[in-house]
């Protein structure tokens, strides 16, 4: 599964009447930039001449848009990431930090169960499974 580009990001912000303004621009090369996840205070002090509330408001609109994702990572702080661009759950590893993203049909029919069994619907939820990733179960033997 792969994340997003900056470019793909772009073009998504102009076809949903978003204006691409220097300081977005500035900010998702900054997160591009910033690898497998990021805090907002890294985004903010990595682009210093972006505004807080600006990268706060870029964040979330990039999460209402669906191409930044939120984790939580296993000591309970949130993380940043450029999402892929199909829906997905998150692996975290707690030994390294790795996040790896995974989709599951089954996962998704569960869901349209509680839907059925319920009457609730579903519109956001969120998944984070932690363990440890197959590079440092390996080292650990």
């Amino acid at each position: 599964m792969s994340q997003v580009s900056p470019d793909a990001i772009e073009r998504l912000l102009s076809r949903r009447g978003y204006r691409l303004t220097a300081p977005r621009r500035n900010l998702l090369e900054v997160m591009a930039s910033l690898g497998d996840h990021f805090s907002a205070d890294a985004v903010v002090g990595a682009a210093p001449e972006v505004g807080r509330a600006t990268v706060f408001r870029t964040l979330r609109l990039l999460q209402d848009l669906g191409v930044v994702c939120q984790v939580v990572l296993d000591d309970g702080t949130l993380a940043y990431r450029l999402a892929p661009e199909e829906h997905h759950h998150h692996a975290l590893c707690v030994e390294c930090g790795s996040v790896e993203d995974f989709s599951s049909p089954a996962l998704e029919s569960v869901l349209r169960e509680v839907e059925e069994a319920t009457g609730f619907s579903v519109e956001a939820h969120r998944l984070e499974l932690y363990g440890r990733c197959a590079a440092c179960r390996a080292a650990s033997n």
